[in-house]
């Protein structure tokens, strides 16, 4: 699989994909991470990626020509792959929450573009050069680098061969139907006892049924706390 980040600062990517996971699945030939500098198809001598906004206000806005320059040229088409199954996303505070799901169907994909956004944004009619619009949560990062991140860690622990076989069946959010997934159990591991605070009983027994049961048990509890803490 490819992923292709495009961003002013390809730099801040660069560091946390060499490490862990990420490295390995790059070493093997599993994805691609490719940075795409916005910068290269600015306009004019100077470069420009972003003008004033029409109808005044507060800050700059990137221009819609420019990332749409970018975007063509990283699509698979400009590589003669008429059978890549790609998609474009713009990161951007207005789409729709990143969840397991969505990063279960990129997995799936050839090549992900994944567009960061900067400065007050981008111009609204890149909607009509995008396939989708991705928020990390409802809130405001300064740029579009750190959910690109999250969002191409959460998608290459999904690809086949990226991690064990079955390692990522019993966790978090792949628990349950896909339209209402719960997180994991609890884990413990030595010492047995730590400053009064025990392992259950359960998990010593060695009744692998009823172990199972609790944990199932567990798994839907955790999710229902969760939901009361954020509803």
């Amino acid at each position: 699989m490819k992923i292709s980040i495009l961003t002013l600062f390809p730099e801040m990517l660069q560091g946390p994909f060499e490490y862990s996971i990420i490295k390995r699945a790059r070493e093997k030939g599993l994805i691609e991470i490719i940075y795409v500098n916005i910068r290269e198809f600015g306009i004019g001598k100077h470069k420009t990626v972003d003008d004033t906004p029409y109808g005044g206000g507060i800050g700059m806005v990137m221009r819609v020509d420019v990332i749409h320059s970018a975007i063509m040229a990283s699509k698979c088409q400009t590589r003669e792959d008429t059978n890549c199954r790609e998609k474009t996303i713009l990161l951007s505070a207005s789409g729709k929450t990143f969840k397991q799901s969505i990063a279960k169907k990129y997995s799936k994909l050839d090549h992900l573009i994944l567009v960061c956004g900067h400065y007050e944004g981008i111009d609204a009619r890149i909607k009509h050069f995008i396939d989708e619009e991705i928020s990390i949560g409802d809130f405001v990062v300064t740029g579009g680098e750190i959910p690109a991140m999250l969002i191409t860690d959460a998608v290459t622990r999904l690809i086949p061969n990226v991690l064990k076989e079955g390692a990522t069946e019993n966790e978090s959010f792949s628990l349950g139907r896909i339209e209402n997934p719960r997180l994991e159990y609890p884990h413990f591991t030595r010492p047995q006892l730590y400053e009064n605070h025990a392992v259950p009983e359960i998990l010593l027994s060695g009744n692998h049924h009823e172990i199972e049961k609790w944990r199932v048990m567990k798994s839907y509890e955790k999710t229902e706390d969760i939901k009361k803490i954020t509803e």
